[in-house]
């Protein structure tokens, strides 16, 4: 992607452009910001700079960022880092002899680096916070020009991507070094999405002085390592997109040994070091710091989060023993928080709201609500109420989800139901789900096809329109059944409030030496239309030829309520867009896979109620 000021000149701000933000999200694709807001982010800069030629901004940003400029002084400076790379830095220092408090805020992994949410940072000005951003190392928009030569934007952060790696740590400490030589804070918080969320967890478990007293950490990751590889299966989309999003080509964002690391990820070699390099960038490797160091810390994600799967981050949270929060919500990436952290909303954007209170008790002091908040609080899917937009023909929320808290993840979950896979459901077409065990049938399907049974069309924007109240809908009479299986429940008698991490054991057969597994959940409604619920892959390498071999994994956590009269469906296939598979040559690919029940306990599904 490019963008620059010559490109793409700063436009006034309209309310059409907020309303779009408002209602798609901050992403046009999973490679690319919406243009709007970055236009809203650069107006808000150059009004703060003083280098606006004319207004651009709607009349509440506008007495928003001259409240700020009143009680504030905006700065802009480089901060050099111990091995001389200089990070591109924004102050909002607070014009006061009164000691105050420091929100440092790393940015995500965009090609906009600190820019993209200016308006989170007037807000935290106004709430009495000094502000210090800044752009990660390598991080930012880096442009070709005439010669072979390339230009940086004026966010864009000196040095090699280290992908949340200790010079990102060394980084987050040197800056904290600059929050105390030039605003002299009460206290230091972090607080960062997605990427920056990260960065923040690292430096509060790494920083030598232990000068972290809170953190945000909002669609944020716990395990590194298994969110790029889980269950023998490469989680290679979400990647790509990373890769993509660099804001300049891999070999100038990247440094000779990550780019190793890249290569050996998208080819399958190396994985031990793979893994390795992702556990040494994951806060959950570091849980005890984090422990002993005492930071209370708040993370906010989603059911269906593509880039960084809810489960890690659910295993992450359950090993901290600190004051803690864990906010879940539908939708994907960045969904919930992204928009309410670059605009304004006509009311309350609850995800950011709670993180903002949350540095407001544990960082100011503040004598609100915090306290007496459960540690767990989830978002049910897909319990909002909605009508349909007669211009868009989209649907629009008139009614929140319902949320639901816990003292603990594990308290979610009050019971468990066991359904077994059969030989054949009402309909006769494919297996059932039943209560009872039952032995000596088999289902066989063709290897190596992408289905339109699929966890979603796109990384993040399809998360995007769920959070809005757009669920994907599936037609699973158009399930093609020579590349997958299908196993359906009969029509429920009870609703199910499934509330936890479902797990699915099944006995497999392949031609091949090797296959992957993709188990999707689905809830289907009386006219065959279904809405995903959870999936998860699974790779069964090393095969004999007619070897039964049994394989047990977890899908992605979920909380979801299924309605009586609904069905539950469980798809599996060999191929999904999100991952690497078994079937990517001609040993593999057009192999037969077969899923079959050798004794009572060879295939079922354990469900978690709540």
């Amino acid at each position: 992607m490019s963008h620059s000021q010559d490109d793409n000149p700063i436009t006034p701000v309209t309310p059409a452009q907020l309303n779009r933000i408002a209602g798609q999200g901050i992403y046009s694709s999973p490679t690319a910001v919406d243009p709007a807001a970055v236009n809203v982010a650069e107006a808000l800069v150059a009004t703060l700079s003083g280098s606006a030629e004319a207004p651009l901004l709607t009349p509440e940003l506008q007495k928003l960022t001259e409240q700020v400029r009143q009680k504030a002084t905006i700065g802009f400076p480089r901060i050099t880092a111990d091995d001389g790379v200089r990070l591109s830095a924004h102050t909002i220092k607070l014009n006061t002899s009164e000691p105050r408090p420091v929100v440092i805020v790393p940015a995500g992994w965009t090609p906009f680096g600190w820019i993209l949410f200016e308006y989170a940072y007037l807000q935290l000005a106004l709430r009495g916070y000094h502000v210090l951003a800044y752009t990660p190392r390598g991080i930012g928009l880096t442009s070709p020009v005439p010669g072979g030569s390339f230009i940086d934007a004026p966010w864009t952060s000196e040095g090699t991507i280290d992908v949340g790696g200790p010079l990102d740590w060394a980084d987050g400490s040197t800056v904290i070094d600059y929050a105390q030589q030039h605003f002299d804070p009460s206290r230091i918080a972090f607080l960062g999405e997605s990427y920056g969320s990260g960065i923040s967890q690292l430096v509060a478990a790494h920083d030598p002085a232990g000068r972290v007293d809170a953190v945000v950490a909002l669609s944020t990751w716990g395990d590194l390592a298994d969110s790029l590889c889980l269950n023998g299966t490469r989680h290679l989309a979400a990647v790509k997109a990373l890769i993509g999003f660099t804001g300049g080509p891999v070999e100038r964002k990247f440094d000779p040994a990550t780019q190793q690391i890249l290569k050996d990820f998208e080819k399958g070699e190396n994985l031990d070091e793979v893994v390795a390099w992702g556990k040494e960038r994951s806060p959950s490797s570091y849980a005890d710091q984090t422990n002993a160091r005492g930071v209370p810390t708040f993370f906010s994600n989603t059911w269906h989060e593509t880039l960084f799967p809810v489960n890690q981050v659910v295993e992450h949270f359950e090993r901290l023993t600190v004051p803690k929060r864990l906010n879940l919500w539908i939708g994907d990436h960045a969904a919930p928080e992204g928009a309410g952290l670059t605009i304004p909303f006509s009311g309350p954007n609850l995800p950011v709201e709670e993180a903002f209170a949350w540095l407001d008790h544990h960082v100011l002091g503040a004598d609100n609500g915090v306290p007496g908040w459960e540690p767990v609080s989830s978002q049910i899917m897909f319990t909002y109420k909605t009508r349909t937009d007669p211009e868009t023909g989209q649907n629009v929320i008139t009614e929140p989800a319902v949320r639901e808290t816990a003292r603990s993840w594990a308290d979610a979950t009050t019971s468990t139901e066991r359904w077994y896979l059969t030989a054949s459901a009402t309909d006769r077409r494919d297996g059932g789900l039943g209560t009872a065990p039952e032995t000596g049938w088999k289902r066989e399907f063709t290897a190596g096809q992408l289905t339109s049974a699929t966890a979603v069309d796109a990384v993040i924007t399809t998360g995007q329109a769920e959070w809005k109240g757009n669920p994907k809908v599936y037609a699973t009479g158009a399930f093609d059944r020579q590349h997958l299986a299908v196993w359906t429940s009969a029509p429920l008698q009870t609703a199910r409030r499934i509330r936890g991490v479902p797990q699915l054991t099944l006995t497999v057969r392949s031609s091949a030496p090797a296959t992957t597994l993709v188990a999707y959940l689905f809830d289907v409604a009386p006219d065959d239309t279904a809405r995903i619920i959870t999936h998860e892959p699974f790779t069964v390498e090393e095969l004999s030829p007619g070897e039964d071999r049994r394989a047990t994994w977890r899908l992605q956590a979920a909380g979801y309520d299924i309605a009586a009269d609904h069905r539950l469906m469980l798809v599996v296939n060999s191929r999904d867009q999100l991952y690497s598979d078994a079937h990517t040559d001609a040993s593999t690919d057009g192999s037969t896979t077969t899923i079959t029940s050798t004794d009572d306990t060879a295939t079922r599904l354990v469900l978690p109620l709540g």
